[in-house]
């Protein structure tokens, strides 16, 4: 017992050093309990992975061959270290054969997806940037009909990747993350999403998979990491800053638009079995007996474009990808504009929302459905667009909507997930 008071009075005289040696243990200690949670995340998915590669394949078959584009440079320049300790184990248990592709600088995804070979599978392992690199490569391809049935598989590894909570489930964890990414690609299962086009009036066409943003609050939102030192506070403030600086930041914008195309039925993802011989020959002698009437020629009506002359605080273009398994009647676009009148108060309160998820709408917000649309915007008009959180010049747009243009693999429970949500 005496040895006991011992210790504890050495603690309180020596409180400063006791503090620091009790702050640095538990930091410690922490620190051990996650890379050993790593470690059994890794090893669970490593053994499920195994699974795959002891599947056994015919003489004839070869093995399933994957180009991953990798972009080292994301996550602050740990994505190359994140994918090999986490990713690239698991596809070479499953018996993949894998190409690696690492970018060197912003762009080069692009012109490599132009020259790219054809593959199995195409994996890209970065973050938004990277993805509509990809994207945009792949469609400006001249066999872009026969590539796009690739399915692709998107590795979450840079600072935005908005197109995951669509495909996974996410978590807090990033090795989690990326594990489940990848057992998801190797299970094999995929979904069809819509590409947006957008063509300036020189450049070649841009695509994205998620939308383009213009207004105020992509404005704010791009110089929030400029107030870091205010902690908590610093989107309050960029937005409340942004007021004193102009306001009202109101943007006019005309939008021409048409009407949302109906959305064909989904293809059988089957083959459907060949007719019996009795009744080809049977359909035969019916068509030679009494051939089908020839119907003349359709006179295709002109497409009626509406205007809209729109003043918003922003304007924001975007696919439903956000559920890509919900299912709908037409094949469109949506078009949101945030209203104008909004007074300061509720202007910061709404840009407190949108940095956390740029597609929440107020209830005022005018909404637009449409399988094509223009933005017309007025003559000396600065600022940028956000096309899938990357940032592009302000200028008129044409924007076209190419529905289930690519197939993304997604995670079984996810689309269940997507699907609950419906009922």
């Amino acid at each position: 017992m005496a040895r006991v008071v011992k210790v504890f009075r050495t603690l309180r005289n020596n409180w400063k050093k006791s503090t620091f040696a009790v702050c640095v243990l538990s930091y410690g200690g922490y620190w051990l309990n996650g890379k050993h949670s790593d470690s059994l995340l890794r090893r669970e998915a490593c053994l499920l992975a195994r699974e795959f590669g002891r599947q056994q394949i015919a003489p004839h078959e070869r093995l399933r061959k994957a180009t991953v584009i990798l972009n080292p440079a994301a996550c602050g320049g740990k994505a190359n270290n994140l994918f090999e300790k986490n990713a690239a184990p698991i596809l070479h248990l499953a018996g993949v054969e894998v190409t690696i592709v690492k970018t060197d600088y912003e762009g080069q995804a692009k012109k490599l997806m132009e020259l790219a070979e054809q593959t199995d599978m195409l994996i890209v392992a970065g973050g938004d940037g990277t993805l509509q690199e990809v994207v945009t490569g792949l469609l400006r391809r001249p066999d872009q009909d026969t590539i796009c049935h690739t399915p692709i598989g998107f590795i979450p590894l840079g600072s935005r990747n908005s197109l995951s909570p669509s495909l996974h489930l996410l978590s807090d964890n990033k090795v989690k993350d990326i594990t489940s990414a990848t057992l998801s690609i190797l299970k094999g299962e995929t979904v069809p999403l819509d590409v947006l086009q957008i063509k300036g009036e020189t450049e070649q066409p841009v695509f994205a998979l998620m939308g383009l943003r213009w207004g105020a609050f992509r404005d704010v939102a791009a110089k929030i990491s400029k107030y870091w030192y205010l902690g908590p506070l610093k989107t309050n403030a960029a937005h409340w800053l942004s007021t004193l600086h102009e306001w009202p930041q109101v943007r006019e914008v005309s939008v021409s638009y048409l009407d949302p195309n109906l959305r064909p039925p989904d293809l059988p993802s089957q083959k459907t079995q060949r007719p019996s011989l009795l009744y080809r020959i049977f359909l035969r002698l019916k068509h030679r007996w009494s051939p089908p009437v020839v119907e003349p020629p359709k006179v295709e009506e002109p497409e009626e474009w509406k205007e809209e002359q729109l003043s918003t605080l922003e304007l924001f273009v975007q696919t439903h990808n956000k559920n890509p398994v919900q299912r709908r009647i037409n094949d469109s676009m949506m078009i949101y504009a945030e209203p104008d009148n909004l007074t300061v108060g509720e202007y910061i309160t709404v840009g407190n929302k949108k940095d956390e998820d740029p597609t929440v709408f107020t209830k005022e917000s005018t909404k637009l459905e449409a399988s094509a649309c223009r933005l017309q915007l007025p003559e000396g008009t600065a600022g940028f667009y956000n096309i899938d959180n990357e940032e592009y010049e302000a200028m008129p747009v044409e924007i076209s909507l190419l529905p289930r243009k690519l197939r993304f693999f997604i995670s079984a429970e996810r689309r269940e997930q997507l699907l609950a949500q419906m009922q």
